[in-house]
């Protein structure tokens, strides 16, 4: 993705009455206050002139932190006009929001498509209705499939987010919710573990014993399955797990083991010794092993921290293992020769 620029403009919470277990928008944006038409050019014009768009395929505004589509009409085509004026005229290339399957009906897409929206992303979180329902999320899993036909009849780009970890959650609802996604066929996805955030109804749960997050190992272990099942269908995963500059508050917001700074990289990480390791248990004591992966992948074969090397010492004492890359493989392939 180095040649495609995404300019963030975020409407926190604005937009959304519900209240899902696991939200604490003020917490997971980086402001709380109204947005308006002006500040969304000064974002856009800042954007500009710090990035080199010379050799960027694409640069694209994209609406974050609230649901978009649930603002009242008249200011959504307020914002949109904004960044439709910057498309025009050509110093941005697409338009991208994010929202909730339940806000999209015909009238809201007429709207989005006469100013220029070309990708829509879909917080579904799960497709699990007990998950959905524990969660507070205020509609089921028809509600995703609706959403998804009526944005595909309109011609738009979608993408869905699906989250790990949410009550009444599981490996087997996780895969699920891959394999349900893939069956939808969007463009990219996005994948999050759950994080406990203060001021949220989950962190109450949290309090109280009745909510138990996942450990790190086990967040990372649910995530690698559903990555592989949305990268084996050809699904760009546009993010796994939360920036630390998605999250604010000094340390105090975020509660339980979960949450990792590097989460990708641990999820990759498993991804690379997963694939690596079958490559390496019928070579005999003494062999110097080479092992290959593409630029893009190699600090996912070393592993976060070096952890993917250690293990593969620790494993087989016996070889001689070395790191190297290979311009020629694909992502998360990985060639071994012995000598």
């Amino acid at each position: 993705m180095k040649d495609h620029a995404i300019i963030p403009i975020f409407i926190p919470h604005k937009g959304c009455p519900n209240d899902c277990v696991f939200c604490n928008q003020k917490k997971i944006t980086a402001r709380s206050g109204d947005v308006t038409p002006d500040d969304i050019r000064h974002i856009i014009d800042t954007w500009l002139s710090t990035i080199d768009t010379m050799g960027l395929s694409t640069v694209e505004v994209a609406f974050y932190g609230g649901s978009f589509t649930g603002i009242p009409m008249t200011e959504q085509s307020a914002y949109l006009a904004v960044a439709d004026e910057y498309k025009n005229s050509g110093r941005i290339d697409k338009i991208h929001l994010s929202t909730r399957p339940d806000y999209i009906d015909r009238p809201i897409l007429d709207n989005l498509r006469r100013y220029g929206v070309d990708t829509i992303e879909l917080g579904v979180q799960s497709f699990d209705d007990e998950v959905l329902r524990l969660s507070n999320r205020g509609h089921d899993s028809a509600a995703v499939y609706e959403a998804v036909d009526l944005i595909r009849e309109y011609g738009f780009e979608f993408g869905i987010q699906l989250m790990i970890g949410l009550p009444g959650d599981s490996m087997k609802t996780c895969v699920r919710s891959a394999r349900e996604t893939v069956k939808l066929h969007p463009s990219l996805a996005r994948l999050y573990p759950t994080i406990v955030i203060d001021d949220t109804a989950l962190y109450d749960q949290y309090e109280r014993g009745e909510y138990v997050p996942l450990t790190r190992d086990e967040a990372v272990e649910r995530t690698k399955e559903m990555y592989k099942i949305l990268d084996a269908a050809g699904i760009t995963i546009m993010r796994v797990g939360l920036k630390s500059t998605d999250i604010i508050g000094d340390g105090g917001a975020i509660n339980g083991g979960t949450y990792h700074p590097a989460f990708r990289q641990l999820v990759e990480g498993a991804i690379a010794r997963e694939r690596i390791e079958p490559m390496l248990r019928d070579i005999e004591d003494g062999c110097k092993v080479d092992i290959f992966s593409n630029p893009k992948w190699f600090s996912n074969m070393i592993g976060n921290r070096a952890s993917n090397r250690e293990y593969f010492h620790n494993r087989y004492p016996g070889l001689n293992i070395r790191y190297h890359v290979d311009e020629e493989l694909p992502d998360g392939e990985f060639a071994v020769k012995v000598k």
